[in-house]
């Protein structure tokens, strides 16, 4: 796998997802783009736990968490000066609040290449994985 190294300040990322399985994928797909450490959080008293505990160099947040958003969890990591990116399975656009309507964000299904655009667009990196960075990754492992 080719690892992105205008993304190599990216060592420890905070998921808040609330199905635990979507959670594990995104974790694989973090690790196979180069990520050492993942915190997996399926509420937002969870995360907020985890980032008074560590600093996290950029945050993964399921906008739907049931019976709560992560738009309220998204301001307590705009306070720490946390990079973030949202992730969500519909085309709720509208329903962002305006002070995160430009975030970085990424549907559901996600995979390594918007991952790895997401991550990138909150680095300032130009470089991502492109389908043919994936395809050969796939065909390396």
């Amino acid at each position: 796998m080719q690892r992105l190294e205008t993304l190599s300040s990216i060592k420890r990322v905070l998921v808040l997802e609330d199905n635990f399985i979507i959670a594990m994928e995104a974790e694989d797909i973090l690790r196979t783009l180069g990520v050492e450490t993942v915190d997996i959080a399926t509420n937002v008293a969870q995360a907020t736990q985890l980032v008074q505990d560590h600093v996290f160099d950029f945050a993964l947040l399921d906008v739907n968490l049931g019976n709560e958003t992560s738009f309220d969890f998204a301001n307590i990591l705009i306070a720490r000066d946390t990079p973030f990116g949202f992730v969500s399975g519909y085309g709720e656009s509208a329903m962002f609040p305006g002070s995160h309507r430009d975030r970085p964000r990424i549907t559901k299904p996600f995979n390594e290449i918007s991952m790895s655009q997401l991550l990138a667009s909150v680095s300032g990196a130009d470089d991502a994985l492109t389908p043919s960075t994936e395809a050969a990754s796939k065909a390396s492992r």
